[in-house]
Parts: C-alpha cells; structure tokens; sequence
C-alpha cells in the first residue's frame, strides 16, 4: 500500500471520482494540494481571478455535464469568497464540492492568520460540509461528500482540511463499496395508492396543465415528460430552470410561467382543474399570491425532496421520489386522452397580447434587448448552450431564446445571483467543449466577475460573451419606473468601454448598436478561436412584459401597451 500525504490523497480521490477539471485559487493553507496536483497531470486546474469565479465556474460545469464540479480554495477570505457561489448552488440544487485548506489542527479557535469557521459560516448555504481532523477519514469524506452531492437532490458539499492533515502521511487503501449513510436514503419509487390517485386525477381532468421543473433535467426524465403529456394530451409549462426539458417548439409547451413568463401559462394556472407539478418547488416567483394561486385545480406534486412536499402549496397527491421512476411507474396507467377545448382555450390566449410584437416593431432606430436576444437564437440557430446573469436580460432570454434541449439554458434561478453567467459559461465551457457556447450577461452583472477575462484569456476558452449595455440595473429600473415613481436611486451606471477592455485583456471585441449589425456580430464571433466580447449598446429604459407584480395574483399581469397607447 502506497504511503501518501493528506493532499495527495485529496487528488488521488478526486482522479477516482471522474474528475478531470477543477476550478481553483491557490494560497498558503491550501498550498499542500496545489504541491500535490503537479503528481496528478490527469486533472487539470483552472486557475481563476477570484474564488467566487471557482465556485460559479463548477456550478456551470455540474449543470452542463451532469456531473459533480469541483472548487478549491484557501482558508479564511479564500473560502468566504466561495460563499455566494455555493449559496447558488444549493438554491438550485447543483451537485458542487468545494475543497478548502484551514489552518493547521492547533491553532484553530486561536483566531489564526487567515483562519474562519468556514464548516460554521457555510452550513446554511451546504447540503452537507465536513471539518477534517484526521487524516484517516479523509479518504472516505472526500468519497461521501461526492455521494452525497450527487445523489437525491443534488447541492453543493464543503470538505475543510486543515493544513497538517494536508501534510501528514499515511498507508493509502481507498474505501471500496457504497456509501451507507445512517438517515440519508433518498425515495425511490411511489406506492401503489399513490401511483392509483395520480392517475384517477389524470382521468378526470378536463382541463390539465403540467408544470415542469428543473428536477425533469437533473432525473434525466425529459422522454418521460414528453411521453406523459402526449399521451394525455397535456400541455406543458415550464419554470426559468425547467426551459429545455421540453422542447419549446412542441405543440404541447405553452411557455414559461411566472412573474415574466408567458400571458397563456398563467392564465392556464389559475383556469386549470388539474396541476401536475413535475420537480418544481412552487417558488414564491412561480406563483404571484399564493393564496389565488390555481383556486380550482387539484394538485399532485412529485420531487425528490420530501420536505417540499406541501411546503408552499397544499396538494392533493404529494409524492416524494425520483422523478424518472415515478413516470415510468405512472406512464403505463395514464390515459389516451384529448382536450381539444382547452387547448382552444390557450390558444385563444396566446394570441391575445403583443408581447412578441416587440421582435418586428420599429423601434425608432434603438437596439432592443428583445430583439438582440431573438437574432441570437436565430443566428445561432437555437443550437448554443446559453449561460445568462440576473436582469433583465435573464428574462429576455428566458422569453426570447426557445430551447429544444435540455441544460442548454443555464441560469442562477433560486439566489438570483449577479456575477454568475460568465464564469458559469467557462465552467459550463469545459464540461461541454465541442457546444458553442454563449455567455448573455448584462452591463451591471458582467462587472461583478469580469476579472475573469483574465481566465478565459489564459485557458483560451472559447466562450462568446453578449454584454447588453443599457447603461442601468435595467431590472431594479423597470421596478422604480412602475413602482416607485420613476425614482431611479442608485440604478443609472457608469460604465467602461466594454471594448477597449476587452482589447485591455487581449480578446477580440466588436460594439453593436443597430439590429442590422446583429448577423454579422454572431457571425464575428464565431469566427474566433478563442474568448470574443459582444457589446450591444441597448436601449436605456426596455421594460421586461408581462409582470406580475410581487404579491398579485398570477394571472392580474401587466401588458405590453399595443401601439400608441400610453
């Protein structure tokens, strides 16, 4: 048996994982391991400009490939920064391990240089996290905290080892076998009575919609969706992370739901007499006033995390499992069905409004986020993997961008994270290298981790990144046009010359300011081996529609205005 240090076991388990890439900023209580990564040449390290940039780029990684993202850090500021990143993680239920040095076992409580209680600061924002104190477990947490990340509903774990466990030596022997964690066993399958009451529902309804969620993409159970809804003849909302479980141009997907999704869902929501709620968690963003929320419906709920189950609303079928096995249970049971009368109805109102009238509208001359966002999708022909940060544009995406596969919009949904699609996009980059790959971010998000240029110069990652500059926080903007008055404190920006910044780091860069540049920019940047800046200088004051207003029942939207009205 091979005599190894504690960071050459940290790599020797990290190469037994599957892992090949990690995202990482080195400093001295962490040094052990970057010492020891030279012995691993398999596992490449992706050196950041700062570490909320590793966290991010592992969550871009875990959500484009499947599988579990790995950050390291150093203790005390090095491992704060992680913070933000895993916070993001665990309200999205992206499988994460962060790796953190602490100082060494004596002088932690001693308030140490560089030392914080980084297992004390991280446990609400963890699914799991572990203080290592001797080296004969490390092995076996390191291959729990994987298990644990990835399996039920996957989040990000935090293994801190303090410097002399790095240091200390040890007789290897890798712990073969599963991992049995007393407590921790996540559902499976549904039970007999409640696969029976599911389908009953299914009978009866006559006016059904499923609300499909992000956990439909993290099961793996976009054909059992899809089986599901034909079958029955039911149509398909989807959530802000669910876009891409079912392809958008299918006739059965009506849209997002929600606060900025589409008129015809929301309306179908609350006219409905049956909700099946497919790995959503019913956020507060979802469902406008939860008290009108889809009076008349009968819900079932299916997640793999027990305690969303009538956590936000009541249900009439909870089922606590994996999603992909739930299905497969009920699709044998579900009826051949039509609704042709409900389907007319949602047809009728998704031709009433002119939200999508914005795409052909003279706009006096101005670029239009709207418009940027839809000639993306049409120069890109719909194909690239999109990683968006939190605005405005998020929305625009969300609305303007259909997706046909799954985990091909990548997005921080739960936390709302500003800074987080452009290093999500290079994590997002290395999982999924042969993709092109977009990174939509708006002027004041892009700011908050564009230090990370440096990165995609030095990796020569070939990311495409979109900068819609309306010169505001567009999206806290649009809140104090419409409800506070018009008092825009703190939103007007400042901004650099994306251009001549991108020049700065050495990427290629062009500025756009009319829709008829915008085949040729897409064109442009395809046309370069490595990172490339998109500026599209947009107009200031774009309002996202529909809203609803927080707190407003989910159908009470606020309206494009047509043409001439005020």
């Amino acid at each position: 048996m091979p005599v190894l240090s504690g960071a050459e076991i940290v790599m020797e388990c990290l190469l037994r994982e599957g892992v090949n890439v990690v995202f990482g900023y080195p400093g001295g209580a962490i040094l052990p391991v970057y010492d020891a990564m030279t012995k691993y040449p398999q596992i490449h390290h992706v050196l950041v400009r700062h570490e909320q940039g590793a966290s991010h780029m592992a969550d871009g990684y875990a959500r484009a490939s499947g599988r579990v993202g790995v950050c390291i850090a150093t203790s005390g500021p090095g491992a704060t920064n992680l913070v933000t990143g895993l916070a993001t993680a665990m309200m999205d239920s992206s499988p994460i391990v962060a790796i953190t040095g602490q100082v060494p076992r004596a002088a932690i409580g001693s308030d140490a240089f560089q030392e914080t209680d980084v297992t004390g600061v991280t446990i609400p924002v963890t699914k799991h996290n572990y203080l290592v104190t001797d080296i004969r477990e490390l092995a076996y947490v390191i291959k729990e905290a994987f298990h644990i990340a990835r399996t039920g509903r996957p989040g990000p774990v935090l293994v801190d080892i303090p410097k002399d466990v790095q240091n200390e030596k040890i007789e290897f022997i890798y712990p073969e076998g599963p991992i049995r964690l007393p407590g921790y066993n996540p559902p499976k399958q549904a039970d007999e009575a409640s696969i029976e009451a599911m389908l009953e529902l299914i009978r009866q309804a006559k006016k059904p919609v499923i609300l499909a969620g992000h956990g439909i993409i993290m099961s793996g159970a976009t054909q059992e969706l899809r089986e599901l809804a034909e079958r029955a003849q039911i149509p398909v909302t989807l959530t802000l992370l669910g876009k891409g479980a079912m392809p958008e141009n299918h006739p059965l997907t009506i849209g997002m739901m929600g606060m900025h999704g589409a008129a015809a869902c929301n309306h179908a929501i609350q006219e409905a007499d049956l909700l099946i709620a497919l790995g959503m968690r019913f956020d507060d963003r979802v469902t406008g006033n939860l008290k009108t929320y889809s009076p008349h419906s009968k819900k079932i709920h299916i997640d793999i995390d027990p305690s969303e189950i009538n956590k936000n609303v009541k249900v009439d079928v909870g089922v606590a499992g994996d999603l992909r096995t739930v299905l497969s249970q009920l699709l044998p049971g579900v009826p051949s069905k039509t609704h042709p009368e409900w389907m007319g109805r949602i047809r009728d109102w998704q031709e009433d409004g002119n939200e999508r009238d914005i795409l052909n509208r003279d706009s006096g001359g101005k670029l239009l986020g709207a418009q940027v966002i839809n000639d993306l999708w049409k120069y890109t022909g719909g194909e690239a993997i999109t990683v968006t940060d939190v605005g405005q544009h998020q929305m625009l995406e969300a609305q303007y961008y259909p997706h046909q596969r799954p985990a091909t919009m990548l997005t921080s949904g739960g936390l709302g994270t500003m800074g987080f699609g452009f290093p999500a996009a290079i994590g997002a980059k290395f999982a999924r290298p042969d993709e092109e790959v977009w990174a939509i971010v708006g002027d004041g998000g892009f700011q908050m981790t564009l230090c990370e240029l440096a990165t995609a110069v030095q990796e020569n990652i070939k990311v495409n990144i979109a900068v819609l500059n309306n010169a505001y926080l567009g999206m806290v903007r649009q809140w104090q046009e419409m409800f506070y008055e018009e008092r825009y404190q703190a939103t007007p920006m400042v901004n650099p010359d994306f251009v001549k910044l991108a020049d700065a780091y050495g990427i290629p860069a062009m500025r756009v300011t009319s829709r008829e540049q915008m085949a040729e920019s897409v064109a442009f940047a395809r046309s370069q081996p490595g990172p490339v800046l998109i500026e599209y200088v947009i107009e200031k004051e774009e309002i996202v529609y529909p809203m609803v207003p927080a707190g407003a029942d989910l159908d009470k939207m606020i309206r494009r205005p047509k043409p001439g009205e005020a």
